[in-house]
């Protein structure tokens, strides 16, 4: 027998040896570990930091870019406006001084030539009167100094005769000339109403040409029909591009604001932020635009050095910890031998530190706290945690008849809120030993009744009957329950008289109390580092709901139609009117718990009950339960 049962040992000791030695076998050594720590962690911070500044300086030169694109547009539309306002203001002078001295007249000759003199961007004036075109004025110099013959003054006047009386009607229009005078330079029309007719303006604003090109920000004019008036680049303007159908544009054209800024793609994929301001007087709108990579260009060569700054403080912190591991590898590997036990289950290890330093302490702390965080830490219930430890209760779900209970104290937030008016900071340790107090004696009437305290939620109290363990029927169970109600009333109705009247520090505690009977799911809840046994279920929501409705019914302990079938012969009891709680298809008949059967002594009645607990009766066809969830509605007795 001795030998056979050795042979055993012997073939199990050699089943387990391979895995053995493939445990102790160190497959990575302890510097190579910090190593590959380190570096994680370098290249995480330094990535992560990276990263972070990275993002948040590309969102403040997001937000400033923006910010200074909106404004370079609006200073740039600004100075469009001036610039228009400007030459239609001296214009309209101009009109009223040849008007008022006559076409012909010397004076209007003189004043014309002074005109010309002082706006020499002015190339030619038309204006109309009572229907009829006066001669075109043409400013000789502007013409002679941009090399272009004077007759196209005269044409191009001409061809726009049909805008000119539009202009008269009460429709301006700006137009670009500069393809019909093939000028390199910015040239417009401007086309606008007088008080006796229709006026147009061919100048060139050279001073948006040069104004409109600043910096990053490339600001460029368009009129309502979408043609290119002015922009820093004269290809465009002198070939009169149209850009109408572009998306962004369309967008501006459409959006009723005037003066905004979206970011936007053109059809070649670049993504620029563009701001927009109309120019309402001139029938034209002011488009400044950036390119967004523009805007990151010096982020992203900041991000590239930070970069090889990672990779340089990577490879000094990597030559470092290579040699600082072998003064620490010994102790680290008794540790870890130590480790993979514990890991295996073996909690009670014989792990002895050796020195003083931090590995040390670490060691001798692990050992003497494992077993105890393994187990207990994972419960607030120490009767459960105890029984869990035996293994009377196994992990996972069961379904269970249970009884469940829940309490609330009433007013806890006035009561709260009295505690720190008359205590300030002393408040939270005066609300603590009052709630205390209220608690030993509550968990002592479930536990004297067998039941489970399961947790407290505040000032409130869960528990259950008939999960963890049971009386031995449903019916026990929830006699229990109701029982411990009925103790807890009696242990609150005797604090309540000794506490002294008017005592801030130690208020009168009321409570309503709701119990309902169902099959509820019991177990172990939570992680593996942190659990609790509890019950989840059906049963469990609607003896919370029922708790609440005892404020509203003037009651203090309210049972379920299920608690009740099955204690009814064992407690005086009054219907409350049904309630329809929400999800439930039928309406509940809630129950209100008076006293034991038979009694002698104590209320008879829920009435008094009432007096006894100095609680008002309600006017119930005035309650108006939960209204903003709706959760409840109140019914008449079936």
């Amino acid at each position: 027998m001795g030998t056979k049962n050795s042979e055993q040992k012997k073939k199990k000791a050699g089943h387990r040896s391979p895995r053995r030695h493939t445990m102790d076998k160190i497959r990575f050594s302890i510097g190579a570990k910090l190593i590959t720590i380190i570096s994680i962690i370098v290249l995480v911070s330094l990535g992560s930091i990276t990263i972070l500044v990275s993002w948040l300086i590309r969102d403040d030169l997001k937000t400033s870019a923006e910010e200074n694109n909106l404004e370079v547009n609006r200073r740039s539309a600004r100075e469009a406006d001036y610039t228009l306002a400007n030459m239609r203001s001296n214009s309209l002078l101009l009109i009223q001084a040849i008007t008022a001295l006559g076409v012909e007249s010397a004076d209007a000759k003189e004043a014309v030539d002074v005109f010309f003199t002082e706006n020499p961007q002015a190339a030619a004036l038309v204006f109309t009167t009572a229907g009829q075109s006066s001669p075109p004025l043409i400013n000789k110099s502007f013409f002679l100094t941009h090399e272009i013959d004077i007759p196209l003054a005269d044409s191009f006047l001409e061809t726009q005769g049909e805008v000119l009386k539009l202009a008269a009607a009460g429709e301006p229009a700006l137009l670009n000339a500069a393809p019909y005078f093939k000028m390199n330079v910015s040239l417009l029309a401007m086309f606008f109403p007088w008080q006796k007719g229709g006026v147009g303006v061919l100048f060139s604003p050279e001073n948006l040409d040069e104004s409109f090109g600043s910096g990053l920000n490339q600001s460029f004019l368009i009129n309502n029909s979408g043609d290119i008036l002015v922009h820093t680049d004269s290809e465009l303007t002198r070939n009169n591009v149209n850009v109408s159908n572009q998306r962004f544009i369309q967008d501006v054209q459409k959006n009723p604001e005037r003066n905004a800024q979206t970011k936007y793609t053109d059809e070649k994929g670049i993504s620029y932020y563009g701001a927009f301001t109309k120019l309402e007087t001139s029938a034209c709108t002011v488009i400044t635009n950036i390119q967004e990579r523009k805007i990151f260009e010096g982020i992203e060569a900041t991000t590239r050095r930070n970069i090889y700054l990672t990779v340089a403080v990577l490879f000094i912190s990597i030559m470092f910890i290579w040699f600082f591991s072998k003064s620490i590898s010994i102790p680290l590997k008794a540790l870890a031998a130590a480790t993979r036990k514990i890991e295996g289950g073996a909690f009670e290890t014989d792990l002895q530190p050796r020195g003083r330093d931090e590995i040390s302490i670490l060691t001798a702390g692990f050992q003497r706290m494992c077993t105890a965080l393994g187990i207990f830490g994972r419960f607030t219930n120490k009767d459960i945690a105890v029984r869990a430890m035996r293994g009377e209760i196994k992990p996972g779900g069961l379904p269970r008849h249970a009884t469940i209970f829940f309490s609330d104290i009433r007013s806890f937030t006035a009561k709260s809120e009295d505690f720190t008016k008359t205590f300030g900071n002393e408040a939270s340790n005066r609300i603590v030993l009052w709630l205390n107090d209220y608690f030993t004696h509550m968990v002592d009437c479930v536990e004297k009744t067998g039941g489970v305290v399961d947790k407290f939620i505040g000032d409130a109290v869960m528990a259950h009957w008939g999960t963890a363990y049971t009386a031995g029927s449903p019916v026990k169970d929830a006699f229990n329950c109701v029982k411990a109600a009925l103790m807890m009333r009696k242990a609150l109705y005797g604090m309540n008289k000794i506490r002294k009247p008017g005592d801030p520090g130690d208020p009168p505690i009321h409570i309503g109390c709701g119990i309902n009977t169902g099959i509820v799911t019991a177990g172990q809840i939570g992680s593996d580092l942190r659990m609790e046994y509890t019950a989840i279920g059906d049963p469990v929501n609607l003896a919370s709901r029922a708790e609440s409705l005892n404020k509203p019914l003037g009651t203090d302990i309210l049972i379920t139609e299920d608690t009740w079938q099955l204690v009814k012969d064992f407690f005086i009891t009054e219907e409350m009117p049904s309630v329809t709680v929400k999800g439930k298809a039928r309406p509940v008949r809630l129950f209100a718990v008076v006293n034991f059967a038979g009694i002698t002594k104590g209320p008879k009645t829920l009435a008094d009950v009432r007096i006894l607990l100095d609680i008002e009766a309600p006017d119930i066809s005035k309650v108006d339960l939960d209204k903003d969830e709706k959760k409840y509605k109140i019914g008449g007795k079936d």
